[in-house]
C-alpha cells in the first residue's frame, strides 16, 4: 500500500475568471465546468465561453490520455475523476479542476483512474471534503495526494485495468441498450400519433365531472405539522418527479383529517402533472395505490376512459408536439412554474379513437416489462462490477 501522491510527478490547476454564459464555439476558448468530469467520462460540450479579449498563459488544457479529477462538488461526486479521451486545445482547466500527472515508470494511468473510482477512494475523499454548502465541498490537493493506493507490479495493474475496462464497457452497452428501449417508446408513440396535430378536444371536456380535475389542499387545510408517521397517504411532486409514479419520501395524515379532505383523493388511473416547482412532469397512478390525497402541487386528472386511455394522456402530455408546444408557450419561468388548473383544463388534445389509444397501451406495456427487467438486471450487473472492483483494489483479484 501507498498513496496516489506517491505515483504522481505533479498537480496542475486551472484558473477562476469571468466567462460567457454560453458554450464556446468550435473557433472559441472555453473553460470547462465542474459537469464536465462528473459523470464517468469526459464531457467537453460542459464549457463556458471566454470572453475574445481573454489571456489563456499556461491555463492546462485538456488532452489525450490526462487524468482530470474534480477538487469541488457535492459531498459524493467531489473527486470524481476521468481520462479525456481526444485532445481538445481550445478548452482551458477552471480552478475546480485539476490534472493529475502519473509518473508512468510506477503507475499505470489507467490503473490509477481505476483506483480513483474505488470505494476506497471515494470514502477518503468523502471524509477529507469540507465546506459549509452541502450542495459543494472541497478537497484539497494535499487530500488527493494522501488517497490511499494499493501499488501492485506494472504488469498486475495492466491485468486489472484491463479487466475493469472490459466490465464497464459491457455496463456501457446495458445503459445504451436501456436507452434505446426507452426511445423506442417515443418512437412507437410518434409514428401512431405524432402526425395528429390538430386538436379535437380538450383536457377539460375528457373529465367525466366538474370536480375530476382538481388540485390538493391550499394554506391552513392542510399544514405542514399535521403530517404523522402511518395513516392516509398524501402524493406529492416526488411522486412524479421522474415521469412515472414513485413511492418517495412517505407523508401520511390521519383517517380524521382524511375525512375533511377526502374531495381530494386520488383514484387508480388518475393522471397527475405537477404543476409547482419542476412543473409538467407526469404520471398515472397505480391500480393498487392505497387510499391517498395529492397536494396543491399537483394537478390530479380523472378522465373518461371510454373516450381516452390515462396512459395515452400520460404520454401525450410527454410527447406529443400539440402538447409540448402548447406547455411550452405557456411556460412562466425557466422551470415551467406558471402552470395551473386553467392551462391544463384547456390543454388542447388530439385525440385518437379509443381502439388506437389502446393498441398503444398494450405496445407500453410490453416495452414498460422490458424496460423494467433490463433495469433489473443492470442494478444486478452494477453489484457485481462493485465486488469486482473492491476485490481488485483489496488484491484479491
Amino acid at each position: 500500500m501507498t498513496t496516489v501522491g506517491a505515483v504522481l510527478k505533479r498537480i496542475e490547476a486551472g484558473r477562476s475568471t469571468k466567462t460567457l454564459e454560453r458554450p464556446a464555439k468550435d473557433s472559441e476558448l472555453g473553460i470547462l465546468r465542474v459537469s464536465a468530469v462528473t459523470w464517468g467520462e469526459f464531457r467537453p460540450g460542459e464549457n463556458k465561453a471566454m470572453p475574445l479579449d481573454f489571456d489563456p498563459g499556461n491555463v492546462p488544457r485538456p488532452m489525450k490520455g490526462d487524468i482530470l479529477i474534480s477538487r469541488a462538488n457535492t459531498r459524493e461526486l467531489v473527486g470524481a475523476p476521468v481520462m479525456v479521451e481526444a485532445d481538445h486545445p481550445n478548452l482551458l482547466l477552471s480552478d475546480k479542476i485539476l490534472r493529475l500527472v502519473p509518473d508512468c515508470n510506477i503507475v499505470v494511468p489507467r490503473y490509477l483512474l481505476r483506483a480513483l473510482r474505488s470505494s476506497i477512494a471515494a470514502s477518503h475523499f468523502s471524509q477529507c471534503a469540507g465546506g459549509t454548502s452541502g450542495s459543494m465541498t472541497n478537497i484539497t490537493q494535499g487530500d488527493i495526494r494522501a488517497t490511499p493506493l494499493r501499488l501492485p507490479p506494472l504488469p498486475e495493474q495492466r491485468r486489472i485495468a484491463a479487466i475493469l475496462d472490459k466490465s464497464d464497457a459491457l455496463r456501457a452497452k446495458r445503459r445504451e441498450a436501456i436507452a434505446k428501449l426507452d426511445q423506442l417508446l417515443k418512437s412507437v408513440f410518434l409514428e401512431m400519433f405524432g402526425d395528429t396535430t390538430v386538436a379535437t378536444t380538450s383536457v377539460a371536456e375528457l373529465a367525466p365531472s366538474a370536480g375530476a380535475i382538481r388540485t390538493g389542499p391550499f394554506g391552513s387545510q392542510l399544514l405542514h405539522s399535521e403530517f404523522v408517521d402511518h395513516g392516509i397517504a398524501v402524493l406529492g411532486i416526488d411522486n412524479a418527479v421522474s415521469n412515472a409514479f414513485a413511492w418517495a419520501k412517505p407523508r401520511f395524515i390521519t383517517a380524521e383529517k382524511y375525512s375533511q379532505l377526502s374531495r381530494y383523493r386520488v383514484n387508480p388511473g388518475d393522471v397527475l402533472i405537477t404543476i409547482m416547482g419542476t412543473c409538467g412532469r407526469c404520471a398515472v397512478v397505480p391500480d393498487d395505490i392505497p387510499t391517498a390525497i395529492n397536494t396543491k402541487h399537483l394537478c390530479c386528472i380523472s378522465i373518461d376512459r371510454t373516450r381516452c386511455e390515462p396512459e395515452f394522456l400520460h404520454s401525450y402530455f410527454l410527447l406529443h408536439p400539440v402538447a409540448r408546444n402548447y406547455l411550452e408557450s405557456r411556460a412562466k419561468g425557466a422551470i415551467m412554474a406558471g402552470l395551473n388548473m386553467g392551462i391544463i383544463k384547456e390543454l388542447p388534445v388530439a385525440l385518437p379513437s379509443i381502439e388506437k389509444q389502446r393498441n398503444f397501451v398494450s405496445i407500453k406495456k410490453s416495452l414498460g416489462r422490458q424496460l423494467e427487467q433490463a433495469l433489473t438486471q443492470e442494478n444486478r450487473f452494477n453489484e457485481l462490477f462493485a465486488g469486482l472492483q473492491q476485490h481488485a483494489f483489496a488484491g484479491t483479484l
